[in-house]
């Protein structure tokens, strides 16, 4: 009876650590879209720090991430208790906000181009001054690095709680707690890698093998463009996956794309609603930049002038 008891157990256990997975899977392909944005914004977060310390920058971010994690996972699992009815507007809401993340840096990027090399200038200069003190300038970066992380792990957390708001409390808790988890340590494992690209393009550069020096001019040549191309690429996740729950949140354009699109057919079935979603999402990010950006302006003048 205690060995059957046991196999039971053990069954109950595989069973529950297999629906963790499959839910932790359908998860992560639904949070994918911020990981690129969250793997360019970490990493840059470590310009203009020395490279001794870009790793314990790194680390400190980190631990930061995860206590952001700590705070967000059970929050999110109470509202699902209590307010269950709140996880739909709360999806809605970190929808648009990726949306306007995402435009408001293509604005900044098309309309704020001089702005921002010049602002850059000015930190490389600042940094190069004897009286600068790095520690002060250090732990301003790694304060900025995990306020923009909690914005992405609430992100993270609220798509990932709507993919298990049908399960147990104890099911959402096992999922949501695996995926931030993962997601720390996936993101920041990467990002110190990516950070760390340069010194081992340089290591292998000045090794007596043709081919290791091939490798290391190789790498060198590649980190700027790697930085470049995460960027891009996690801007246009932002539409997609933005757009795309902004759209599964009001049913009648969900399922007027999702018709449309099976009209056509094979492959089209599923590019269409993809392409639907990047265009609501750039549209939307859009005109929520138009509205809050001038809003967001007369907060600041009416706060400097008091």
């Amino acid at each position: 009876m205690a060995g059957t008891s046991l196999l039971a157990l053990i069954d109950d256990i595989a069973t529950i650590l297999d629906d963790v997975s499959l839910m932790t899977k359908a998860a992560t392909k639904k949070t994918a879209g911020v990981l690129g944005d969250d793997l360019a914004l970490n990493a840059q977060q470590v310009t203009g720090v020395k490279p001794a310390r870009e790793l314990p920058v790194v680390w400190a971010v980190a631990k930061g991430s995860m206590l952001n994690k700590v705070i967000l996972v059970p929050a999110a699992v109470a509202i699902s208790f209590f307010v269950p009815w709140l996880v739909t507007p709360l999806l809605m809401l970190g929808g648009a906000f990726l949306c306007f993340e995402g435009a408001e840096k293509l604005a900044h990027k098309f309309l704020h181009a001089e702005a921002d090399k010049q602002h850059k200038k000015e930190l490389r200069e600042a940094l190069r001054q004897p009286d600068v003190d790095l520690k002060v300038v250090e732990k301003r970066k790694i304060k900025g690095a995990i306020r923009t992380d909690f914005i992405l792990s609430a992100e993270i957390i609220a798509i990932t709680l709507g993919v298990v708001v049908g399960a147990s409390i104890g099911m959402q808790f096992a999922v949501l707690s695996v995926v931030a988890v993962a997601v720390t340590v996936f993101v920041y494992g990467l990002v110190a890698g990516i950070v760390k690209l340069d010194d081992a393009g340089l290591y292998l550069s000045q090794k007596d093998s043709g081919l290791a020096q091939r490798v290391g001019n190789g790498i060198l040549w590649l980190a700027p463009y790697l930085m470049k191309t995460l960027s891009i690429l996690g801007t246009l996740a932002m539409f997609l996956v933005g757009g795309g729950i902004l759209v599964h949140g009001i049913p009648p354009v969900y399922h007027a794309i999702e018709h449309f699109a099976a009209d056509f057919g094979g492959l089209s079935t599923t590019l269409i609603p993809v392409l639907a979603n990047g265009l609501i999402g750039l549209m939307a990010g859009a005109l929520l930049v138009a509205v809050i950006t001038p809003l967001l302006r007369m907060w600041e003048a009416r706060s400097e002038a008091a």
